[in-house]
This record gives C-alpha cells, structure tokens and sequence, in this order.
C-alpha cells in the first residue's frame, strides 16, 4: 500500500488536505474521493498504480487542440473522483473502485512501455485522464517526475480541483493541462458538482502561469448555459490570457441528468459571444462547419483543419501565421 500525501492527524480521525473537501476520515473508511483511505492511523492512496484505462489517442481528444496537433498520446486512468456530477460522462470509472488484490503497476512500467515505442523523439508521453487525476496524486506526481527526467511530455485532463501546495508541487512536471470548469456560478457548482467554483479558478490562474493550458465547459441547456454566465466566462479567461484556448463541450443526457441535449442555436450563439474575448474558441460534440479549426486571429488565414481527430497544419510556418506572420498560440514539434 501506498502512503497518501498531504494528509494530518486530527484526534482520533485523519485530515485529508489534498482538495479543498479536506475530508476528516474515521478509522477503516475513504474520503469523498472514495480512494484515499484510512488503515492503523494513516492515510494510504489506494489507487496507486490502479489502472483501470490504458489506450492511445490523439492530443485531440484530451482536448488539447494548440499542443502538439495531430500527435498520439499514451492515456491512463483509474478510479474515483472528488466531484460529484450529476451529469458525468465518465461515472463507471469516477465512482468506480478498485481491486486492491491487483498487483499496482509502477511508474517505471509506464517508462519502459513509453520506450518500446522508440521514445522521446517518437511519442508524446502520457496524459492522466479518464476519471479524475488529482486524487491519483502520488502516482501522478511520481510517474511525471520520472518521465520528465527522461523527455517525455505529462498531460493532465482535470476538474481543478484540488488544494494550491500540492498543486503548486505537482506542476513543474506538468506541461499541459485541460481544465474542466463547469460552469461560472458558484449555484452550480455546489449544486451539480457538491463542489466549489473559486477553488478551480485558483488551479487555472496558478496553471496558466507554468505550463500550457487549455479550458473545457460542458453546455447544458438551463443550468449554464445562459449568455450572461459564458460571457462572464470568456471576459475572465480573457482577463488572463486572450489566447487561452476555450473548448464548449455539448451535452448529451447521461448518469443522473435526463435534460435534452443542448441545442445547436445554443452552441452556435456561445461560440459568437466567448469569440468576442478569446482568440480561440471551439465546438466539440457536434457537427459545425468550421467550429474545430485554428483561424489566424489577425487576418483570417486557415492554420489548422480537422475534421474529428484527423488533423492537418495548413497555415503555420513554425508558430506564425504564414500569410501575416502573426504570432499564433500553438505549441508544435521542433523542426
């Protein structure tokens, strides 16, 4: 069993301190995360090198669409999660839980697989993703320390949620990040999330200044959707950086929530209004011309098309628009 991080006695019972739930836990139970359990007085991670996904995707799918374009990336996730959405799309793996008679896999393992692909210099790394990587912290933060040393690229697709000193530990390890944020009302996140909005705020400002970061918020009709709330949205990522890269994600009714899916009016009418903030803005999950590819903000020029995950780098000489030379925010490959 693996030793938990950030945790303290607290009396007879034990402080949990990696989120900002800061979970008190009795004796032989699990925090919120229902992963972070305590046994003889101590708080062990029970999902360490729990696997419970292993696949290859395209950076795309993270989303990360202005980091590495095109490129494969090795995705691994567990179990549990410290947020509880009621409109998951991943709820088997988030409330899962895991079989502690499983031989936990090691960071090395995770190298040596990264190696039989031929390395570095022909994949990406890993993205921590699936459920929720936080509360995976101590593999997390081992496994990206490992195979920072050894050139590989770390990727986390995350709800933010988490404490400033182990996040502040964690993020120089760390090159790019999805940041889930829900939506910009504390309402909904204490509603539809039993979480708390400003703590994800705090993870994005503290984010955007170490590594790449790009923001995902899932559209659902009547709870966040409203214009008044995503233009609130798109002002503040603009406040921190106007080419922050924000993907709208639509809905479709799953887990607990049965609304109807959000409608394409509505798709079409948030990306013209966090269009006037951002530079770049895009549409997941549904079928408009137009709405996954890169447009150079200063002349209009094509700099990437895709089409689902098939992705090509049209208009980009380096990180320059190749029709007016504008600076554009994309992290590429060297050469």
């Amino acid at each position: 069993m693996q030793e938990a991080l950030y945790y303290k006695l607290a009396g007879h019972k034990i402080r949990c301190n990696l989120c900002p739930h800061r979970c008190l836990i009795d004796e032989g139970k699990s925090g919120n995360c229902g992963v972070r359990t305590v046994r003889d007085g101590k708080l062990y991670a029970d999902n360490y090198g729990q696997l419970s996904a292993v696949h290859w995707d395209p950076v795309e799918k993270k989303p990360l669409y202005h980091y590495y374009p095109g490129q494969p990336i090795l995705s691994l996730g567990t179990c549990g999660c410290n947020l509880f959405c009621s409109f998951c799309q991943n709820w088997t793996l988030a409330r899962g839980t895991v079989n502690l008679a499983t031989p936990p896999t090691q960071p090395v393992d995770i190298l040596n697989l990264l190696e039989k692909e031929g390395g570095p210099d022909q994949v990406l790394g890993v993205a921590y993703t699936y459920n929720e990587p936080l509360i995976w912290y101590e593999f997390v933060l081992d496994t990206a320390r490992l195979l920072k040393d050894h050139g590989y690229k770390n990727v986390l697709v995350t709800n933010g949620y988490i404490n400033p000193e182990p996040l502040a530990e964690l993020l120089p390890y760390i090159d790019a990040m999805n940041i889930d944020v829900k939506g910009f009302s504390d309402h909904f996140y204490q509603e539809y999330c039993r979480g708390q909005r400003a703590a994800v705020l705090n993870t994005v400002e503290m984010a955007v200044e170490q590594c790449h970061v790009e923001v995902t918020c899932l559209l659902i009709p009547a709870l966040n959707d409203q214009p008044a709330e995503q233009e609130a949205l798109a002002g503040w990522l603009a406040g921190l950086d106007q080419d922050l890269v924000l993907h709208y994600s639509r809905y479709f009714p799953h887990y607990k929530l049965d609304l109807p899916p959000t409608g394409e009016a509505v798709m079409i009418n948030t990306l013209e209004i966090a269009r006037k903030y951002l530079n770049y803005v895009y549409a997941g999950n549904i079928e408009l011309p137009g709405a996954s590819d890169t447009i150079c903000p200063h002349c209009g020029n094509l700099l990437i098309k895709r089409s689902g995950y098939r992705v090509k780098v049209l208009g980009l000489k380096h990180n320059n628009c190749n029709n007016c030379g504008e600076k554009i925010s994309v992290v590429l490959p060297a050469g």
